[in-house]
């Protein structure tokens, strides 16, 4: 007797010793959010931003003042194919909370069964099944029936807080992909206004088109009248004719673009082609928003992708954890309780047909880790890759509003510029082709003011579809359109 109880506290020795060896982990990698802490006071040194005052923090239905561009906008919020697919994910991820939180409570399952099974006679079992009487008189039954029913119980105890560590990893997931729903709107919003603004700025080019193909058709008669009466040649009259072809040619090529842009934001507001309501006159007069940046360090609330890639990392850190508590031993358990009989009519008689059972089990890995190991090394890795994500993006943002405001200030002096050459080549248009007329001046002199006047009126549509364009891509650039 006194053997077994020293070989009893040998097992016992052992079995914590064991327990205690496979409680040995390995140790995550330490990083820290430099990036962040170090993001400059302002976007440069001539600007010192006013936090009070963020155009990113205004809704966009205020920042947006043309009805046509709001109504579309609504409808991309509505329809749009991407926004609904990364609201399923939304939905996916909210699931992964619930599975990992059910795993902090018990399971319980009911279940019946039935059976048959004949144990050999010259068994311990069947010895002793044969030589049992359940009645005076009456032996067991050969073979042997087995009818069950009853509820099953698992439960694994949190005791390293495993199971908790990976329900927070997930709501940090979950609230990134929210995170991230929050940047498709912002993006969106943008694409809808860019490319509207690139349809207006379309439809004027077709009306400038349209003008100067009038003014050569013009200098194409008075070329003719003026061969007639000796004072020019045919080779004037082909130039203009040339002319009026390529500026024909243009008409079609911009008219292609309209219809490829109206299609590619349908195809924005997920619907299939049709006419994009829009006003065009006013197009060239509209004063663009002013974009008030505030400072750098709101652009860490603002921006839903620096917040999503925050939160990504987050949850890496957590999955590290998780991965880390692998190494401890898990206790699961379990436990039953129910009805059992070799006869379906003895299930009713109590207690004797009750079943019940109770077992708890400590378990760790000792041998062949590699598995966990891998795991393990695996999260350490997208850990410290989710810190260069957001780095990376915190980063990018800066630089995204440091470009654009220089480009804002740029791109209205090009359209000031623009429009005083603009003015200019249109007097000189008139004048060349009054000299035209009075054979003061060769069809080369008109032709060349006439060409030089029509790429100045495109350029200068241009320059005011980027001026609106590059004002909506720092409103974006500053967390501003989803809120």
């Amino acid at each position: 007797m006194t053997n077994m109880k020293i070989y009893n506290k040998y097992i016992a020795a052992i079995a914590l010793s064991l327990v205690l060896a496979s409680c040995k982990a390995p140790m995550a990698t330490v990083i820290k959010d430099e990036m962040k802490e170090n993001v400059p006071q302002n976007f440069n040194q001539e600007d010192q931003g006013d936090a009070n005052n963020n155009s990113g923090t205004t809704p966009w239905r205020q920042f947006f003042t043309d009805p046509d561009l709001v109504n579309l906008i609504e409808t991309a919020l509505k329809n749009n194919q991407e926004l609904l697919i990364t609201l399923q994910e939304i939905e996916i991820a909210k699931s992964g909370v619930l599975a990992k939180k059910g795993r902090l409570t018990p399971t319980v399952a009911a279940g019946i069964g039935a059976g048959v099974k004949k144990s050999g006679r010259y068994t311990s079992e069947g010895a002793g099944d044969a030589t049992t009487e359940i009645e005076p008189g009456k032996e067991m039954p050969d073979p042997l029936g087995n009818f069950e029913g009853g509820l099953m119980a698992n439960w694994e105890i949190d005791i390293w807080k495993k199971l908790r560590t990976e329900k927070e990893a997930a709501v940090a997931h979950y609230l990134s992909t929210v995170e991230g729903k929050n940047f498709v709107l912002s993006n969106l919003i943008e694409e809808v206004a860019d490319n509207y603004y690139e349809l207006l700025a379309l439809d004027n080019q077709l009306d400038i088109i349209q003008q100067y193909i009038k003014l050569q058709q013009r200098a194409l008669e008075i070329s003719k009248i003026q061969k007639e009466a000796a004072a020019a040649t045919e080779l004037a009259v082909k130039k203009f004719e040339a002319e009026l072809a390529k500026s024909k040619a243009a008409e079609y090529t911009i008219r292609q673009n309209i219809t490829e842009k109206e299609n590619q934001i349908n195809a924005l507001l997920g619907r299939y082609p049709q006419p994009i309501v829009r006003k065009k006159e006013s197009f060239m007069s509209t004063v663009p928003q002013t974009v008030y940046t505030g400072i750098p360090s709101q652009l860490l609330a603002n921006r839903p992708d620096i917040k999503q890639a925050e939160l990504e990392l987050k949850a890496s850190k957590l999955d590290v954890e998780a991965a880390r508590k692998e190494f401890y031993p898990s206790l699961e358990i379990s436990a039953t309780l129910g009805l059992e009989a070799f006869k379906p009519s003895y299930l009713v008689k109590l207690p004797e047909s009750i079943a019940t059972s109770l077992a708890g089990e400590l378990a760790g890995p000792l041998i062949n880790k590699s598995a966990i190991k891998a795991n393990f090394q695996t999260a350490d890795a997208r850990q410290i890759q989710s810190l260069y994500e957001y780095d990376k993006t915190i980063l990018n943002a800066y630089l995204d509003v440091a470009n654009l405001m220089s480009k804002v200030k740029n791109i209205d002096q090009y359209y000031q510029l623009k429009s005083q050459e603009t003015k200019a080549l249109d007097q000189s248009i008139d004048i060349a082709n009054q000299l035209f007329r009075n054979s003061r001046a060769d069809y080369l002199e008109v032709l060349l003011n006439q060409r030089d006047a029509l790429d100045a009126k495109l350029e200068l549509i241009e320059a005011k579809q980027k001026q609106l364009s590059t004002v909506v891509d720092i409103y974006k650039s500053l967390g501003g359109g989803w809120k």
